[in-house]
């Protein structure tokens, strides 16, 4: 050891007294202090400083780590120690030992036939009270009818245990106990014997049977038919299958490559391969992971993203009691909310009456809907669709007829289809009324025509002023038709005109605000990617004719060539 290493060992031990070391208390040490007590320390540590002494005289290990060393400021110590780390002699000592036999249940030997004053009202017993009774509670106790008196526990009032001892099950066990039990598997086996020696002397032919009672328990073991396990008689086990043999594999259930996909790696179709049928006996792996708690799971997840971005400091794994309380009390106060709207819009326009229906669960529970099924479960056919019902009145058959109003229809105009009669409300006269409307037919054409000429090889001289009459009309009308298809065209003009002003109208502006677009394009493609304001996809529509033609119009075509000579 240098001079300069033991001059500064002693000027560490000089200062020991004013460091405070080791106090229940220590005092406030300044940095000068806090440095000579780590080289003390490290000093120790290396060999050149003695070490610390307890107050028995023993010295204490420098490299016990100091949250072991150090005694907490309530244990009252004057100086270094490490008692508080070594066992207790006056707790240890107050504490029932282990090994200890102590009686356990109740006196046998103490039966009582009358109720005792300050015994449980309930059973009779003396070592609880009413309260603490475990058993059932009697119609009328024990205190009144003084019968079926339990026997008492056995008290144990010097009985301290300790930590350990409270949480042993086998404390307080006599291990002598357990001979009872193999005195009698041995009375068994001795009553075997001599059965089994009584009956030999009566028929020596029992010796062979017996020897193979054995092999008749495992006789017909293999021929178990138990779905996905195989038995093996000779060493007594089950093996269970990975799968059962019986089942249909996933991908044979449709082979079509368009269906459901199926990873063969995982042996998973997370899909319906059948969508199209009522019921299907797989409906998807997806079907079962989307079951139970995973949605309530999902939405206890979004619920705390959401409180997070709200400024809640919560998670889901981290604190989950925390985040079930929040979205308890979240839910409670939105559904007290909504109910509040929903009677001041009650309040305030009525129509309370009508919420008073049935629960949908009770109205959709029952239908009329006929299904069969087979022996195994599966369907026959699919049921037939049911057809919902409107609010009025459907199939209501009046007046003899056998179809509604509006079953028939001719020329622009509605009638029975049972009658052929278009007068709402007439009585149905059936096939006779068909048969009416059927036979009065309009004139055709040529019988128009031929008409006239029948007339004038038969008509007088005063039919004929009345043709020439008739002619006269009909030659006013023939003008008075041409000026109103005159008025007709130049109105159907017109009205062309003004569309096409409109279209170009609106070809204009769409052409004005696709250039617009372009610029603003190529002005957000030329700042810089971080600068650029939000583009928020809420006001995309779908776009017009005007708009898709200004598109086509205005777009560039970059595998044109002539396109980069274009200014």
């Amino acid at each position: 050891m240098t001079a300069t290493t033991k001059a500064s060992v002693s000027q560490i031990l000089r200062h020991k007294d004013d460091l405070g070391e080791d106090d229940d208390e220590p005092k406030k040490k300044s940095r000068e202090d806090w440095r000579k007590a780590k080289e003390l320390e490290e000093a120790r540590k290396a060999g050149t400083a003695p070490a610390a002494v307890d107050e028995t005289g023993k010295d204490i290990n420098p490299h016990i780590p100091q949250y072991i060393s150090s005694a907490p400021w309530y244990y009252g110590t004057s100086g270094p120690t490490l008692k508080h780390q070594r066992p207790q002699a006056d707790r240890e000592g107050s504490f029932t030992k282990l090994d200890t036999y102590y009686n356990k249940g109740v006196d046998v030997s103490k039966v009582s036939t009358k109720f005792r004053k300050g015994a449980c009202e309930n059973c009779g017993a003396m070592t609880h009270n009413k309260k603490d009774c475990l058993e059932r509670p009697r119609k009328i106790g024990a205190k009144f009818t003084s019968a079926g008196i339990a026997l008492d526990e056995f008290n144990q009032p010097n009985l301290n245990l300790s930590y350990d001892g409270k949480r042993d099950r086998w404390n307080g066990y006599d291990p002598s106990e357990h001979k009872a039990i193999i005195e009698e598997y041995q009375k068994v086996e001795e009553a075997k014997r001599e059965m089994r020696a009584q009956k030999l002397e009566e028929d020596p032919t029992a010796a062979e049977d017996e020897d193979n009672d054995g092999e008749d328990e495992d006789k017909y073991v293999d021929e178990v038919d138990m779905p996905g396990t195989k038995v093996d008689s000779k060493q007594r086990i089950t093996v269970r299958n990975l799968r059962i043999r019986e089942d249909t594999a996933k991908y044979l259930r449709n082979l079509d490559l368009n269906s459901a996909y199926y990873d063969p790696k995982t042996r998973s179709m997370r899909d319906n391969p059948h969508p199209e049928a009522a019921e299907s006996d797989y409906a998807g792996e997806n079907f079962v992971r989307l079951t139970g708690d995973t949605v309530s799971h999902a939405a206890a997840q979004v619920f705390a993203w959401e409180a997070q971005a709200a400024g809640l400091d919560v998670h889901l794994l981290a604190e989950p009691t925390k985040l079930q309380m929040l979205q308890n009390d979240y839910h409670h106060k939105k559904e007290r909310f909504e109910g509040q709207v929903k009677q001041s819009v009650l309040d305030k326009y009525g129509g309370e009456e009508h919420l008073k229906a049935p629960p949908r669960e009770l109205l959709l529970a029952q239908t009329e809907i006929f299904t069969q099924y087979n022996r195994d479960g599966t369907l026959v056919t699919a049921s037939e669709k049911q057809w919902l019902k409107s609010q009025y009145e459907e199939d209501v058959l009046i007046n003899n007829h056998t179809s509604v109003w509006g079953s028939y229809w001719k020329d622009g105009q509605w009638g029975y289809k049972c009658c052929y009669s278009f007068i709402k409300m007439s009585y149905c006269v059936g096939e006779a009324g068909k048969s009416v409307v059927l036979d009065v037919q309009e004139p055709s054409i040529s019988d128009k025509k031929a008409a006239p000429k029948i007339e004038k090889s038969s008509s007088s001289s005063s039919e004929s002023s009345s043709e020439s009459e008739e002619k006269k009309k009909s030659k006013t009308e023939k003008t008075s038709k041409k000026k109103k298809n005159k008025k007709k065209s130049k109105k159907k003009k017109k009205k062309t005109l003004e569309k096409e002003k409109k279209t170009e109208d609106k070809l204009k502006k769409a052409l004005e605000m696709e250039e617009r677009n372009q610029r603003h394009a190529e002005y957000l493609l030329s700042k810089d990617e971080r600068k650029r304001p939000y583009n928020s996809m809420i006001e995309v529509k779908e776009p017009t004719q005007e708009e898709m033609e200004a598109f086509m119009m205005k777009r560039r075509r970059d595998e044109d060539p002539m396109s980069q000579f274009m200014s």
